[in-house]
């Protein structure tokens, strides 16, 4: 069974220039002629329930694009994309926290927003906070974090708000060696419970030793 499936998706934007372009083309759109960068072009695959999906391709290939697709954070230009699950998505480092608010404050208000109650929040976030292992910064404002604490938070956080659908971009290189591999370690445990990964990496090894299947792009 497919839990994600795209369909001749396509996905451009437009390249305006200067504001004063990007003003005009917002109050007249048909009056003004734009120049598209076209991310994606007819991609058809499916990723099937249980398996992890790797999708590799040089710098600007569209991995990032597809992955937002996914993620349901942008919508495709033409063709469809079909999700079926809960997702749980560790994209750009700190994307869906509020730099103001603590690390508990963040849990509490992206669980809440995924669907997770008071009670179920307050189970989920020892495992949460004993995964990152980031000490008392839990309590200080995620803008007063590195990008390592940053990636404790967020890939604690992703994989303990039972996905059905994880996805993965490349942000696990920015992660200490020893952090990193609690990571793959986790990931080959969500295989094991049946959730489907969306893999996005530059390294051929953890594609080899993680992933069913590869998209090239």
């Amino acid at each position: 069974m497919s839990v994600v499936q795209f369909s001749a998706v396509s996905k451009s934007y437009p390249i305006l220039g200067s504001p004063g372009r990007r003003l005009a083309s917002l109050l007249a759109p048909t009056l003004i002629p734009t120049t598209r960068f076209t991310a994606l072009q007819d991609l058809d695959f499916e990723v099937r329930r249980g398996e992890t999906f790797c999708i590799i391709g040089r710098n600007g290939a569209g991995k990032s694009t597809l992955l937002q697709l996914v993620a349901g954070i942008t919508q495709p230009t033409s063709g469809s994309v079909s999700v079926t699950g809960r997702v749980s998505a560790l994209l750009e480092l700190g994307s869906g926290f509020h730099p103001d608010f603590t690390g508990r404050q963040n849990v509490f208000l992206t669980a809440s927003i995924l669907g997770f109650g008071t009670r179920e929040t307050n189970l989920l976030y020892p495992h949460v906070s004993n995964f990152a292992a980031i000490g008392d910064f839990i309590d200080r404002p995620i803008r007063t974090y590195s990008s390592g604490m940053l990636l404790r938070l967020a890939f604690a956080l992703a994989i303990h708000v039972e996905p059905e659908i994880l996805i993965v971009d490349e942000a696990l290189s920015v992660g200490d060696q020893a952090f990193r591999q609690r990571c793959l370690r986790k990931v080959q445990e969500l295989r094991t419970r049946g959730v489907s990964i969306l893999f996005v990496s530059h390294a051929i090894a953890d594609v080899k030793s993680l992933g069913d299947r590869a998209l090239w792009l």
